[in-house]
């Protein structure tokens, strides 16, 4: 099976703020299929026409505007993008992740804001970072207990390098959460907080392992602080994931 590749978009922030067109155009070239922008509020219309000509999908959007403020608009901003799944990817205070009553306050603000997407025609998911992962509730990471809050339709989005920052199998985490699980952020390096990343493939994850654990979710690649120039090294994470299929 073929998966289409998406690149989460801050990986590229600085070079975006200097020419965001052409930072769109050379994800393309490379042959990534998709992009997953990080601020859905800042000329959804425009960014949608560039992706298209450029033969990009937009897979599915960061919305950390989502807390906060207004959520209407912000869903109006993803859906016009042209996805219907709109991410959270941070705000939850990190000490919610570590008490059940923590968790439950999560749930909440998720399942709440599930409720609004779902009238734009969207579907909610949450991102994690290794403050969901670290905690254990019951035995568990707390990850695995919130998700047993929330609604049947809240996906989740696993950063797998943070989630190896944390445990020493990502594998067998994404099979327990299982059918959950609708993206991956795709990502290498020393798995150490605080160190750069590499180009997927050239880091100490167990990349095709984690893919086989959860066959049919999205792959973004995302880089968070890079080790050497992020273009060379998105171009080698492209190679790397495309070999992968072929084997």
């Amino acid at each position: 099976m073929t998966h289409p590749l998406s690149v989460q978009l801050y990986s590229v922030r600085d070079l975006l703020a200097e020419d965001r067109d052409a930072v769109l155009r050379r994800i393309a070239e490379i042959g990534y299929d998709a992009v997953e922008p990080y601020q859905p509020t800042r000329d959804p219309e425009g960014f949608r026409k560039v992706a298209a000509e450029l033969g990009l999908a937009v897979s599915s959007v960061h919305a950390g505007e989502l807390l906060g403020g207004e959520p209407g608009p912000v869903f109006d901003a993803v859906a016009t993008l042209g996805t219907d799944l709109a991410v959270v990817p941070a705000g939850i205070p990190h000490e919610d992740f570590t008490t059940p009553d923590g968790l439950a306050r999560a749930a909440e603000i998720l399942n709440s804001l599930s409720e609004q997407a779902r009238s734009h025609g969207l579907r909610l998911g949450y991102h994690n970072h290794w403050w969901e992962i670290e905690p254990l509730i019951d035995g568990r990471h707390a990850l695995e207990a919130l998700a047993d809050l929330l609604a049947p339709e809240v996906f989740l989005e696993i950063d797998t390098y943070w989630a190896a920052v944390c445990t020493d199998d990502v594998p067998a985490l994404l099979r327990r959460l299982g059918d959950r699980v609708l993206a991956l952020h795709v990502k290498d390096g020393p798995i150490v907080k605080g160190e750069p990343h590499t180009a997927v493939g050239d880091g100490r994850m167990p990349v095709p392992e984690i893919l086989a654990a959860a066959p049919h979710a999205l792959r973004v690649v995302e880089l968070d602080d890079c080790a050497t120039d992020i273009i060379t090294a998105l171009a080698g994470s492209h190679s790397y994931l495309t070999s992968l299929e072929q084997r």
